[in-house]
């Protein structure tokens, strides 16, 4: 997978005499020529290696989820705090903090009572740390000398699956998947799981750009309350 090298990084903490002065952070990276074609099944293929690698971060080794810094996802807060159980970190660092954001009890009595049986969708799942892209979208993928590239992730360790939340608008072939799925294989649950992964960015999207995600997010959510 080409990933733009990282040369140099810091914070503002002030700009030159006479031009006043500003907080902030910047990043140097490696520039690469995006726009040629690459193979989906090479994306595919490259991506569960990504996944089934073992975790950089040694905190992330002994079985941690969660990221060493906050970030964020598109314009929105994403919390990192290491916890040592998926479920529970999927629970309160990712729905339940959207559904804090929607202001909506509707969205929220529905998500409330999907957040205290998500069990129900990891049985006979075993969930490993992985490092995730976690905003994999066509906008942040592109091919570079005929491979694929991402890029502009909301970097934490969790679930590989969760890294299909933006499926929607990725427009991966079955060719990605067949790949995948060849290096991690499916396991029993995926789909309605897939669903949960999904509902964390039509939230998230509904929360920064309102209209129809709502409807979206409401629709996984009753399709996923009705089957506990």
């Amino acid at each position: 997978m080409r990933i733009p090298k990282i040369y140099h990084f810091g914070n503002f903490s002030a700009v030159p005499e006479g031009r006043g002065q500003g907080k902030g952070s910047f990043i140097v990276m490696e520039y690469l020529d995006f726009g040629g074609s690459y193979s989906q099944a090479d994306l595919g293929q490259r991506l569960a290696e990504m996944h089934k690698a073992e975790p950089a971060d040694e905190i992330a080794k002994k079985g941690m989820f969660g990221f060493p810094i906050d970030n964020t996802i598109g314009g929105t807060l994403q919390p990192n705090h290491w916890m040592d159980n998926w479920i529970d970190f999927y629970r309160e660092r990712r729905l339940q903090h959207q559904l804090k954001l929607t202001k909506d009890p509707k969205l929220q009595q529905m998500g409330n009572k999907l957040c205290d049986n998500l069990d129900h969708f990891f049985q006979g799942v075993d969930v490993k740390p992985s490092v995730l892209h976690g905003d994999l979208w066509s906008g942040n993928i592109a091919g570079v000398d005929g491979e694929p590239s991402i890029f502009d992730p909301a970097v934490y360790y969790g679930h590989s699956e969760a890294d299909f939340g933006m499926s929607w608008c990725a427009g991966f072939s079955s060719a990605f998947y067949d790949a995948y799925h060849k290096v991690l294989p499916k396991a029993p649950g995926f789909e309605d799981r897939k669903q949960l992964y999904l509902l964390y960015h039509y939230l998230n999207h509904y929360n920064l750009f309102g209209g129809g995600y709502y409807s979206s997010a409401e629709g996984i959510l009753r399709s996923l309350t009705n089957k506990i």
